[in-house]
């Protein structure tokens, strides 16, 4: 199980979030992005390449998962803006009160055990007149999807 959930896991997470309409909706919300850029579960780092260097000053990314951190710093490596990662600890994010311009949330309320006391705490260290910029998801539309959603969500 542990090579499992160290290896074949994340890459499995990085193929299934990369698919085409995710990266699709991906592409609409991170290029809005500026300045300071706090990400929630960053993952594999898949919205890395949507960032716009030029409106970023640093993306700082979160994720409980050291596996995944791990893909995500093999993309920040190719990337034109500096990106750095903080611990998330007892759900709590290690950063100043509002001390970040925007905040990027795609695909990860949904791995969230308590997502309101999640958003509390991105509201914590997002500044004044800071963004949140999300992309979630919700029920498919079709049934079958929708088993195979509720199969697949306690793993």
């Amino acid at each position: 199980m542990q090579l499992y959930d160290r290896y074949l896991l994340p890459r499995l997470i990085d193929l299934a979030c990369g698919l085409g309409e995710v990266m699709q909706a991906r592409a609409q919300v991170v290029p809005l992005a500026r300045g300071r850029v706090l990400e929630i579960g960053i993952g594999s780092g898949l919205n890395l390449s949507f960032y716009d260097p030029q409106r970023v000053e640093v993306v700082v990314g979160v994720d409980p998962s050291a596996d995944m951190q791990r893909l995500a710093r093999d993309r920040a490596a190719r990337c034109q803006m500096p990106v750095e990662m903080i611990a998330l600890e007892l759900g709590q994010i290690q950063a100043e009160d509002a001390s970040f311009d925007d905040i990027v949330c795609t695909f990860t309320l949904c791995t969230i055990p308590d997502a309101v006391a999640a958003l509390g705490e991105m509201r914590r260290v997002l500044k004044p007149g800071g963004r949140l910029l999300f992309c979630e998801h919700g029920l498919a539309p079709d049934l079958s999807v929708v088993r195979w959603q509720k199969r697949l969500t306690p793993l």
